[in-house]
């Protein structure tokens, strides 16, 4: 029963997240913006509003790999979002931009994000023993390990929370704000940022899961 409902569930509602953030994506990714302006320029425009003009955008290979990097302050839009003209496109980079003002202004959630970074990176290279030794052979080692790595991984993704629903407001009110999406669009931008927000809150309940999951078999064998 611990294991459907901490491991299996969370699963499962990771796959459905994934599947509702492609859903929408893929819909309103085909869905122009009357505006025509690229995610490029969008996310250009989302940036020098907020008094940001040292940061590189770059096109990067994939679909749905946009993302921000404040160590080299470079903001990574794939190649559909970076030239497209789609609400979907818009709604990305305008959130990629959203976290690049976080950085600028400070934003405290972000700053732990990013301080957590290493610990967290080597943590995960780590799941293949827990997975391995704790999950299947439930070797007591493997176990305690497991619980540190998902102490860790479930912390990481509780704090990306904020950050990320911070990011889609601000995309939101700046693509209103600059007029590079006029309301009666703003639908289309809405449910793609509100489906990717799925997909954070998904890792977290399954990170959580499997934190709780190698907890109660450590208090099984007690």
């Amino acid at each position: 029963m611990e294991f459907l409902l901490l491991i299996i569930i969370p699963m499962l509602l990771g796959l459905w997240a994934q599947m509702k953030v492609k859903s929408a994506y893929g819909r309103y990714s085909r869905v122009a913006s009357r505006g025509n302006v690229t995610g490029r320029e969008a996310a250009a425009a989302v940036m020098e509003a907020a008094g940001i003009n040292d940061v590189e955008i770059v096109q990067t290979p994939g679909t749905l790999t946009d993302h921000y990097d404040p160590s080299k302050k470079r903001l990574a839009l794939s190649e559909g979002n970076y030239r497209g003209t789609s609400l979907a496109a818009l709604g990305v980079a305008a959130h990629e931009a959203g976290h690049a003002i976080q950085h600028k202004v400070g934003y405290s959630m972000l700053n732990l994000r990013m301080a957590l970074v290493p610990i967290t990176m080597f943590s995960s290279k780590l799941l293949p023993f827990v997975i391995l030794g704790g999950f299947f052979f439930q070797m007591m080692g493997a176990i305690w390990l497991g619980v540190g790595v998902y102490m860790v991984l479930t912390v990481f993704q509780m704090i990306t929370l904020p950050v990320e629903f911070d990011a889609s407001k601000r995309a939101k009110e700046e693509l209103i704000d600059l007029n590079i999406v006029q309301s009666d669009e703003m639908e289309g931008v809405r449910k793609t940022l509100d489906a990717a927000a799925w997909t954070y809150v998904a890792a977290f309940i399954a990170s959580l899961g499997n934190l709780l999951y190698l907890l109660s078999i450590l208090s099984r064998n007690r």
